[in-house]
């Protein structure tokens, strides 16, 4: 049995690699079983402890345990807020395979999904990405869109704290980048072309109202019913929703709130990651469309990625 730690896992994951591998498992395969359980801290229901269970039959069967502790930043020394491992297992004997760094493959797992989104439903000319949000899954969504959208010529990012957001658009410049922060998140949404959230937010940050024709909005964040990243306006200007998965994606607050509004129907679900990569849904009808993706997650999608890992890196 192998053990891949945080930089083995970022070094042979790479998002042009990853992305195509999540499209193949999703236009390929069938959905695996899945099991989550959660636990909250009984003194800080913040804290999350999640295990995800996913199975392909004959294939291969991955368990993913991990914690989410939002404060761990703030601690000192600062910790990830999200740590734990991934395990992989024979699905024929049940025999172990793999582990790997929970937090590293969430990043990567999380950033290729939504990247992937943008594959399938953003215009092939965006130029101008907006990160809202500065945490560590930031710098991976950068890494993953502009590789599957080269067209992106400039990178803006807002976060809360404005010296978050420049310490990291600092960081990317000094790698070769075209990033800038900005201080005005309206104007920013107003001049993007693709806007991806990465945020705690329990009140909706990007106004549908501001959106220019052709946007794609992917919504990262908000994995709880009362947590929002864009108003009631951006899905009532978009009529219609794309997500990476149907199960459990009412569980996010940017779908039962418009949900329970009437703003969207069931119905206005319109596909997911498997019709999209199919060619069951053919996704953007047109250039001027606004397009919304809620990046749900699943414990297949660690699975799927796992699995790509002990693909890229097997000896022999």
């Amino acid at each position: 049995m192998r053990h891949f730690d945080a930089g083995q896992v970022h070094r042979a994951l790479d998002y042009p690699g990853l992305v195509e591998a999540l499209r193949g498992a999703h236009r390929d395969g069938g959905m695996p079983q899945m099991h989550v359980t959660v636990l909250s801290d009984s003194e800080r229901d913040e804290n999350k402890f999640v295990s995800l269970l996913s199975w392909a039959s004959g294939d291969v069967i991955a368990v993913k345990m991990v914690g989410v502790f939002p404060g761990n930043p703030e601690l000192v020394p600062p910790q990830p807020s999200v740590q734990g491992l991934v395990a992989l297992f024979d699905g024929k004997t049940g025999g172990a395979l793999a582990t790997c760094d929970g937090a590293a493959l969430t990043f990567r797992k999380t950033a290729a999904d939504s990247a992937l989104g943008v594959a399938l439903l953003a215009r092939p000319d965006a130029e101008v990405l907006l990160v809202v949000g500065a945490g560590g899954l930031a710098p991976h969504v950068i890494e993953a869109h502009t590789s599957v959208r080269p067209s992106i010529r400039r990178v803006l990012i807002w976060n809360r704290n404005p010296a978050r957001a420049e310490m990291l658009a600092a960081d990317l410049r000094a790698k070769g980048r075209d990033v800038s922060s900005v201080s005005v998140l309206d104007e920013a949404v107003a001049e993007a072309d693709i806007i991806s959230c990465v945020t705690m937010a329990t009140e909706p940050l990007v106004r549908g109202a501001l959106l220019k024709p052709g946007t794609h909005v992917d919504l990262i964040g908000a994995y709880t019913p009362d947590m929002r990243e864009a108003d009631d306006d951006t899905l009532r200007r978009a009529g219609r929703l794309f997500v990476d998965t149907r199960t459990n994606s009412e569980g996010s607050g940017d779908v039962s709130g418009p949900l329970a509004a009437g703003i969207i129907t069931r119905a206005d679900i319109v596909a997911d990651l498997c019709d999209l990569c199919n060619g069951t849904h053919p996704g953007r009808r047109s250039t001027e469309e606004i397009t919304v993706y809620k990046n749900v997650g699943g414990g297949h999608l660690d699975m799927f990625t796992a699995r790509h890992l002990l693909a890229t890196t097997r000896v022999g």
